[in-house]
């Protein structure tokens, strides 16, 4: 009787065994499903980052070499200053329509709690620059000087793109963002060093190079 109770009690413990194995498999193939998954919706949010960095990188560089320029500090050419902070409003205006375009774009089809991060996080954009600019309307109706103004809005504005990069970051743990953040913050709180208009250059060539050297990197065949 036990000479045939033991192949028997073999035999269950193989099924259960086996039954073990392919509930692993099981689990693993899931679990790669749902990498994969994750892997095509981290694609998906990523495709149009470069766009929408290359788009702020023309920004800066033009728009900021425009400030320079017309505050006559271009060796090589002018143009009246009337006209340089109208290519910067235009250009400066046509990236926040831009961001908001992509940035909408990006979030269609989330619900829930990443929509309200990324509507929160929209927002904040207008908000925190009408805020800065009322600032330095404000400073300017107290007495500052033209020349300390041109020092603070651009280091405002790079404080502003800075701090929001990072909240960007945060929510969504991209390390490009993370980089763009903290070199906007030491290029808003360093700039007003190099004075006016050189702040101006300092901005185009950094700001903007950061913009679409960052553009260019993820825009990277292979680059998730």
């Amino acid at each position: 009787m036990i000479e045939n109770e033991l192949p028997e009690a073999e035999a269950e413990a193989e099924a259960e065994a086996e039954a073990e194995a392919e509930a692993e498999a099981e689990a693993r193939a899931m679990l790669a499903l749902i990498e994969e998954q994750q892997r095509k919706v981290d694609r998906e949010f990523l495709r149009p980052i470069p766009l929408l960095y290359g788009i702020w990188g023309v920004a800066w560089l033009v728009g900021f070499l425009a400030l320079w320029t017309g505050h006559g500090a271009n060796p090589w050419f002018t143009i009246p200053l009337a006209v340089g902070g109208t290519v910067f409003g235009v250009l400066l205006i046509a990236s926040i329509v831009a961001s908001a375009i992509i940035g909408s774009r990006i979030n269609r089809g989330v619900r829930g709690v990443s929509s309200f991060a990324g509507m929160v996080y929209g927002l904040s954009w207008s908000v925190c620059g009408v805020s800065f600019a009322l600032l330095g309307m404000g400073l300017i109706a107290q007495g500052l000087s033209s020349e300390l103004a041109s020092l603070y809005f651009p280091a405002g504005y790079a404080l502003v793109c800075g701090s929001l990069y990072l909240g960007g970051a945060a929510l969504w743990r991209d390390k490009g963002q993370l980089v763009i953040g903290l070199v906007m913050l030491a290029l808003g709180g360093s700039s007003s060093f190099a004075g006016a208009p050189t702040n101006n250059l300092v901005m185009a060539i950094a700001g903007g190079g950061t913009f679409i050297v960052a553009a260019l990197v993820l825009a990277r065949p292979g680059r998730r």
